[in-house]
């Protein structure tokens, strides 16, 4: 693995630090506090390639592969988790699922507005009963002439209500089945497909989560991606991928959590010495940047290894297993380096700190990552 940034790495860190520095940088705590999701910054994010990191140029997108993408969520997440979040969930997921699963036509169709910006993308798995045990799914789509007819609910959908576009995954077999769920493109003002309620989350306030209710809802049956009873099956491989996109999210996160805190303890005087003299501090901050260090290289690892088209199931769950529990751990580390003041909103460890929590539970529990790891050594 390549220890140094590659040109284009470097180029992409810049420019995501730049356009942050001037389009988000200055909105942080009010979008976080009202739970507004800027909608317009993902269209200006579009505009700079980064709304389709991996989609083909022919398709419209970037053109980049896995290394650069890591390098474009970490960047924005050190800046605000939220906007990392979104942008690896719309380019990882939605998007993710139909580059590697659809059909020529499809991908002609979705991908170049996707990776515009244009249009935002949501991914349908998770239900409101259903977590880990995706399996076990309600929603069902039934076969009616040149239709599927999708009924139920999805819940904890980034952009389940401004999204334009989603990959929803539903039943079409017996419960329990592998082979028993497909996926469907449906598009946003299909009859019967509405926004449900928006969730009043801990961290990550301004990424839009919602559930996604179908009632009714009649999907062309040409909005089947790859086979019936494939859906399943291949969010398996699309998660693999999307494992990665959270390990790029739980580095930036940490990042940006331990330069706060560096900056701070070399600023915050006690007993007339900066508290970064003091070995209690100076040892945190120690740990911190070593810990961050290898869940870097094991993300970047996993992002070499997806590039090359290998299987990544063990890597992938490795590095968000890492990544999202260091990035817990610095958080909570950057808190406490600033006492008191690490507890209020006046400063920026505060948001660190809770927006690193979801990276432990989103696209599976560090619990699931562990089986998924153990399955393999197992093997």
């Amino acid at each position: 693995m390549e220890a140094v940034a590659t040109e284009n790495q470097t180029l992409i860190a810049q420019m995501v630090r730049d356009f942050g520095a001037q389009h988000i940088q200055p909105h942080i705590m009010e979008w976080d506090e009202s739970q507004e999701f800027p909608r317009d910054v993902f269209r200006r994010l579009g505009e700079l390639g980064l709304m389709g990191v991996l989609v083909p140029a022919e398709y419209g997108g970037a053109g980049f592969g896995y290394p650069e993408y890591v390098t474009a969520i970490a960047e924005l997440s050190r800046i605000d988790g939220s906007i990392g979040l979104s942008m690896a969930a719309h380019n990882s997921l939605c998007t993710g699922h139909i580059l590697q699963h659809a059909s020529e036509a499809q991908k002609q169709k979705y991908l170049p507005r996707l990776a515009s910006g244009e249009w935002l993308g949501a991914w349908g798995l998770t239900e409101p009963n259903t977590g880990s045990d995706a399996g076990n799914m309600r929603t069902t789509a039934v076969r009616d002439g040149d239709d599927y007819v999708l009924n139920g609910a999805k819940n904890f959908i980034t952009h389940g209500k401004s999204g334009d576009v989603a990959v929803v995954i539903a039943r079409t077999g017996e419960v329990g089945d592998s082979h028993a769920m497909t996926a469907f493109i449906v598009e946003r003002g299909t009859p019967g497909f509405a926004a449900g309620r928006k969730e009043n989350k801990l961290g990550m306030r301004a990424s839009e989560t919602t559930e996604m209710i179908f009632t009714d809802c009649r999907v062309p049956a040409e909005n089947v991606i790859g086979q019936v009873g494939e859906g399943f099956v291949q969010s398996l491989k699309v998660l693999d991928g999307g494992r990665i996109s959270i390990a790029a999210l739980s580095l930036g996160i940490a990042q940006g959590a331990l330069e706060a805190a560096l900056q701070y303890s070399k600023e915050r005087q006690q007993f007339n010495l900066p508290i970064s003299q003091f070995q209690g501090i100076a040892f945190k901050l120690a740990d911190m940047a070593t810990e961050i260090e290898a869940a870097r290289l094991l993300t970047y690892r996993a992002a070499e290894m997806k590039d090359a088209g290998l299987n990544v199931n063990r890597e992938s769950a490795m590095a968000k297993l890492y990544a999202s529990e260091v990035s817990v751990r610095v958080a909570n580390e950057a808190v406490q380096i600033f006492g008191g003041y690490g507890y209020t909103k006046d400063y920026p460890v505060e948001k660190f700190y809770r927006d690193a929590k979801l990276c432990t539970i989103g696209e599976g529990t560090s619990e699931i990552q562990k089986l998924v790891i153990a399955r393999t050594l197992l093997k």
